[in-house]
């Protein structure tokens, strides 16, 4: 009887250990997954900065190079500020939430109309668009929205591991029964009326 309970203890000593060690390979797995998240996003942040910081140039040699539409340089000084708002402090835990990353995708939708609205109307101004600072700004702003737009998709396919990771059998019912810090991760959607071809009159 002796034997048979030592060699239950021991079996469960095995069990126990290798659990523990499939537990850990698990977690450290999803920890390297979220990391990953986590550079994507901070990649996603890095383009949108860079795009933040050309904007003031890209008014300042708008303004000094005709009499433009003041409306339009307005609008895309509002839509950066609306960005800056949500960036920083305020962008704290962003990434757990899904009302604060679609506040701030809202606030970058919104800089990417109020730019393209701005090109639209440099068009009328042929002087602006023959300025060697503007040709500059404007390949600039060109490979930055480039950019912006791989970094999303780099971010969604990260993003996309890792959230079936964390929902998987068994993953998702260890995540919630012990309480792991692994939340779903949002996407990046594509900005409103981007399904509807655009309209080209000649």
């Amino acid at each position: 009887m002796n034997k048979a309970l030592i060699g239950c203890g021991v079996v469960l000593v095995i069990v126990a250990l290798l659990a523990g060690i499939w537990l850990t390979g698990l977690y450290n797995g999803l920890v390297g997954r979220d990391e990953e998240v986590k550079k994507a996003w901070g990649n996603v942040e890095n383009v949108y900065q860079r795009r933040a910081d050309l904007i003031p140039n890209l008014v300042a040699t708008v303004k000094g190079s005709a009499e433009f539409e003041q409306e339009t340089l307005q609008n895309v000084i509002e839509a950066r500020s609306r960005v800056g708002q949500v960036s920083g402090a305020a962008l704290q835990g962003v990434l757990e939430s899904p009302e604060k990353f679609a506040q701030f995708q809202a606030a970058q939708d919104g800089l990417s109309s109020a730019l393209s609205r701005l090109m639209v109307v440099v068009e009328r101004y042929p002087d602006i668009k023959s300025t060697v600072a503007f040709q500059d700004l404007m390949v600039q702003l060109e490979g930055t929205e480039n950019r912006i737009s791989v970094e999303r998709n780099r971010f969604n396919e990260v993003a996309q591991g890792f959230n079936t990771a964390v929902r998987r059998f068994p993953a998702g019912l260890v995540v919630r029964l012990l309480g792991w810090p692994f939340a779903e991760r949002p996407y990046f959607q594509a900005q409103a009326g981007a399904d509807t071809a655009p309209k080209v009159e000649f």
